[in-house]
Formats: structure tokens, C-alpha cells, sequence
């Protein structure tokens, strides 16, 4: 049930009835609410952008649109507005018929059936060196929140862990572990050395090693111990970060290795599907910039041709002493995930990572020859702060504050909800104190006492009309003619957009709408609320009138319907009460 889209199709049925050229294109028509509430309900551009294939000047098609559109059931008044745009508004039986649908789907309310697109969300890929930090908790969220919207926007969505595996840094964790090891079985190891990683997190590594091999690996040389305790400090370092993101409601269905990629040739592969297009070359890159020609090395390299779509400039993919760059390992994993089906591919990347984006788009759209399409989200730094002063690193990570010493601080719930008040790619400000507040400037807590009140009223409903039912089932049997309250009417309004919302912000691949409108929700049934303290007509409990405390309970439903919808999308659970 989404109003939005079906007046579109009426619209496009109303042109076509119109004697206008064959086969023009619908696809830029937007029906969506007017800026200004007073112009109407709903408001499109379709003569704006039909006018010129349609031979006629904006205004004259709008024109035309408009005496049709006023001859459709419930359009109570059209307008013309500016160069071309038709505003219209409905009779609020409309209004009323979009609460009864929204009492029957309940928290399904804007969920889009199955589309059949395939779409892979790739987020956290964290190096598997260690403990989440809260870096990676914003990622985390912003991957598994966009993954829950594609879901609700109808898509087939498969979540992703890219495993850094094969490069040097899990090398320096094999040492970091090894040293532990030894430390384990009594060696007194001192302060870390530099260069290792120093954190406490691999003190139970080094024990478990101990109890596996005892003293096997003690004094030996690294080359007999560097694979064996690589691959042990891997799988635990995977398992610490899998209970991390637990912690967060976060599961991936795929966990890919970069070491097995490589191992299966699919770097060499990716590398021959280039080739074989003619992207490949031996050649010479230009200093990059900041370079003078005194500490400038010009050799050649061999080269993928990424600025015939759309990079700066050519990229290597060997190094001087022929091993692959990480780019080169980077392209094959994003063939392999083309090859298993994804077209579609999203990855949410660190804010160090905003110079890598443009290389990466060019190799998939090369390698896939246009088919597939890459959308990278950038996560911005969290600032953790404790009202307004920064917050020190952990004694754990040794370098950094964890994601699970937040989690465990103040809950994932509002973890999630916080990391999604901001745009990703804007920086954020985490103050362990302001999200504590029962207050209104604290957004977990204005939506989630939105739903709480709700939940009250329907307790208090309860005690004052013994036998008053307020499950949706029942209560969509209300005689909802009694709402008529304008404010009333512009709740229900709202809450029809959300269908909308969900289109537009899976569109867009950008979930921190969901939570924009989530505040705005919440602040609209605050602000019903607060009119019931000047007037006593206007509250959700009328002590002497059954009908209308009935009509309202529906809409307090709709809203707890619409609410918890939107907090399902951001992995945040609703509550009833508020402690």
C-alpha cells in the first residue's frame, strides 16, 4: 500500500488518455508530498518533465493533467503551481482508508514484495588483527541498516565480510600471538615491541596456543611456526570479531577469504579477463602529485587502463617483484562477487578509503563490461566523547576504544539509532552522556518514548473502558469517521509516507532517512500529545465518549505499527515502557 505510487500509475494512465506522441517516458514522474502543506497533498512534475517530448509548453500540459485529475474519485481540489507543477489534494476518507490499511498490515506497512534483484552489501571487513573499535561500529551499522531497508524495499540481499587474510599485517599478528605464546609458557616478555600489536586481547591466543602445541614452537625459527600460528590467531581474532558484532545484532551470510581467493587463482583470472579486453599494458605512470623529479622513479609497470572509466589515472596491478597489488586482489573479489550473481554491489568503507572509490568503480564496470555497478558508502569518524571531552582509549585494544566497551556501556539499540542520525559520509559526535538523556535533543529517546506513551494511553484506554480492546484487529472496526481533527488527519498523512520513504531511501542506499523520519513521526505524536493538555477534547482518552477514545486508540496504533516498521529497518527493538 503505497499512495505515492499509485496515484503515479493513475497519473500515467490519465496522460496516456491524453492525444499525446506514442512512447513517452514515465520514468522521470514523482508523486510525492508538496514542500509547502498548504498547496495540497500531494503534488508531480510530470508536465515539467513531459512537456518538451510531448510538444507542449509545461503549463499547457499541466493544464490539460489537471482537468482530469480533478474528475478522479477523492480529489477534492488541483492546482497549478509555478512553471508546471500540479498540486491536489483528497477528501480525508482517503486519509482514514490509509489508517485502516496500515491497522491491517501492521509492522508488514510499506514492506514491497519480492523484486528479484539480487544485491550484495559488503560492510565492516575489518583487518581480523583484533577487537572492533567504534569506527567499525558505525560501519557496521550503516551496512546491516542499508541491508534491512533493500530487504524491506523488496530486494534479495546477501551480507558480506570481506577477510583481509593474506596481507603483511596478519603476518605482524602471527609475531604479536607468537609472543604471547611464549609469555604463556613463562618467557617474560617485557613491554611489546614496536611494531606488534600490543593490545590484551591476545593474551588468551597465547595461552590457547600453549595448551595446543605446548612448548613446540618456543625457540623455533619463524618459518616453521608463521603459517600454523597465523591461521589459529586468524580464526580467533574472526571469532572475537563475529561475538563483537553479535553484540551490535549484526550476522554476515558470507565471510570471504582473500587468502582462499588467491589460493583459487582468481586473481590470475580477473587479471586474464582484462587482458583479453585490451586494458592491461606495460607502461609508465606519472609522478603523483606533491612528487618532484629528484625523488622520482619512473619504471615501468604493468598497468590496468581504469582512466577509460572514469579514474585519474592508469593503475598498477604488480609490484616490482611481480606479486599482486592489493588493487589487483581487490578487482577479483569483486569479479567473483559478480560471477555469483551480484550485479548490484554495495561496500561501506572507512573515511581513509574516499580515495580508492573512483579505481574500484572503473574495474567493475570494466571487468563486467557495464553489467555490474559498484556504490561505495564512506563512514566518517565517531568522535566518542564524555560530555564534551574526549574518552580514552581502552586497556584491551591497547590503541583504541572497542565497539563492545560502548556496546556494553549504554546498549547496541542505541548504538544503532545514534550512528544513524547523522549522513555517513558527515563526521559524528558520540557523547556517552547526551545519549543518556531523557531528553528531547536525544533522538533514541524522543522515538523510542513516542512509542511508550502509546503503549501507556492504550493501558490507560483500557482502565477507563473496561473491555475496550486495543489490537489492531479490533480497532480497525473503529468508526474512524471521528477523526477529524486536523492534526489528527496530518498524523495519518505522515504516517502514509513512509511506504515512500522506504523507496526513496533504498534508492538511494541511504538508511539514515529512516531515522530522520522516525524523529519527525515521534515529534508529530508529541505534538498531538501536548494539544490534549490544553484541551481536553482534543485527548486520546475522552472519559464520556467510547467512539471517539476508540477512533484514537486506532491512530495511536497505526502510529505503534509505523514506529516499530522503522525501528526494525534500523535493527533497534521498540519498547513499551520506559525505565
Amino acid at each position: 500500500m503505497n499512495i505515492f505510487r499509485d496515484f503515479k500509475s493513475k497519473i500515467e494512465t490519465e496522460l496516456k488518455a491524453l492525444d499525446l506522441p506514442a512512447g513517452l517516458d514515465f520514468s522521470r514522474v514523482t508523486v510525492e508530498p508538496p514542500r509547502d502543506s498548504t498547496h495540497g497533498d500531494l503534488s508531480t512534475n510530470a508536465a515539467l518533465v513531459l512537456a518538451k517530448d510531448a510538444g507542449l509548453k509545461p503549463r499547457e500540459l499541466a493544464d490539460k493533467l489537471a482537468e482530469r485529475l480533478k474528475q478522479l474519485p477523492d480529489v477534492t481540489n488541483v492546482s497549478v503551481a509555478g512553471p508546471g507543477f500540479l498540486n491536489w489534494k483528497l477528501a480525508e476518507t482517503v486519509w482514514r482508508d490509509q489508517l485502516s490499511g496500515i491497522l491491517a498490515a501492521g509492522t508488514r506497512f510499506a514492506s514491497a514484495p519480492k523484486k528479484g534483484g539480487k544485491v550484495n552489501v559488503e560492510y565492516v571487513s575489518a583487518n581480523p588483527t583484533g577487537p572492533m573499535h567504534v569506527g567499525h561500529a558505525r560501519g557496521a551499522v550503516v551496512g546491516d541498516a542499508l541491508a534491512r531497508l533493500l530487504e524491506k524495499a523488496g530486494y534479495d540481499v546477501t551480507r558480506e565480510y570481506y577477510i583481509n587474510d593474506a596481507g603483511a599485517q596478519v603476518d605482524v599478528l602471527a609475531r604479536s600471538a607468537h609472543l604471547r605464546y611464549r609469555e604463556a609458557l613463562g618467557e617474560a616478555v617485557g613491554e611489546i615491541p614496536a611494531g606488534l600489536y600490543p593490545g590484551d586481547y591476545l593474551v588468551p591466543v597465547g595461552q590457547a596456543l600453549a595448551a595446543k602445541y605446548g612448548d613446540k614452537f618456543a625457540k623455533a625459527d619463524e618459518s616453521v611456526w608463521l603459517a600454523e600460528i597465523r591461521a589459529f590467531a586468524i580464526a580467533a581474532m574472526l571469532e572475537l570479531i563475529k561475538a563483537d558484532l553479535l553484540a551490535m545484532g549484526v550476522n554476515h551470510a558470507v565471510f570471504a577469504s582473500e587468502r582462499a581467493l588467491v589460493e583459487a587463482g582468481k586473481v590470475e583470472e580477473a587479471f586474464q579477463a582484462l587482458e583479453a579486453k585490451g586494458l592491461i599494458y606495460t607502461g609508465v605512470l606519472e609522478p603523483p602529485k606533491g612528487k618532484t623529479p629528484d625523488d622520482w622513479e619512473p619504471r615501468p609497470q604493468v598497468l590496468f587502463k581504469s582512466s577509460q572509466f572514469g579514474d585519474d589515472t592508469d593503475r598498477p596491478l604488480k609490484k616490482s617483484d611481480g606479486s599482486w597489488t592489493y588493487f589487483a586482489s581487490d578487482i577479483a573479489y569483486h569479479f567473483d562477487k559478480y560471477q555469483r550473481g551480484f550485479a548490484t554491489q554495495i561496500d561501506v568503507w572507512g573515511a581513509d578509503h574516499g580515495g580508492y572509490i573512483k579505481r574500484m568503480q572503473a574495474a567493475v564496470k570494466a571487468i563486467t563490461e557495464g553489467q555490474g555497478a559498484l556504490d561505495v558508502k564512506i563512514c566518517q569518524l565517531v568522535n566518542l566523547l564524555e560530555n564534551g571531552e574526549p574518552v580514552k582509549m581502552s586497556k584491551r585494544a591497547g590503541t583504541f576504544v572497542t565497539l563492545r566497551d560502548v556496546v556494553d556501556r549504554v546498549g547496541k539499540d542505541v548504538v544503532r539509532f545514534i550512528m544513524l542520525t547523522r549522513k555517513n559520509d558527515a563526521a559524528l559526535d558520540f557523547d556517552f552522556a547526551k545519549v543518556k538523556e531523557q531528553s528531547k535533543e536525544n533522538p533514541v529517546f524522543y522515538v523510542q518514548y513516542a512509542n511508550a506513551r502509546a503503549h501507556s494511553v492504550f493501558r490507560n484506554a483500557a482502565d477507563a473502558f473496561p473491555g475496550l480492546a486495543t489490537d489492531a484487529a479490533t480497532l480497525a472496526k473503529a468508526d474512524l469517521a471521528r477523526l477529524t481533527d486536523p492534526d489528527e488527519i496530518a498524523l495519518i498523512k505522515l504516517m502514509a509516507t513512509w511506504p515512500r520513504i522506504v523507496d526513496s531511501a533504498a534508492e538511494a542506499h541511504e538508511p539514515h532517512r529512516v531515522a530522520f523520519y522516525l524523529q519527525e513521526l515521534a515529534a508529530a505524536f508529541h505534538g498531538l500529545w501536548n494539544k490534549g493538555n490544553s484541551d481536553i477534547g482534543a485527548r486520546f482518552i475522552v472519559a464520556d465518549d467510547r467512539g471517539i477514545t476508540e477512533a484514537r486508540m486506532a491512530l495511536l496504533r497505526g502510529v505503534t505499527a509505523v514506529i516499530a516498521s522503522g525501528l526494525d529497518v534500523l535493527g533497534v527493538a521498540p519498547v513499551e515502557e520506559m525505565r
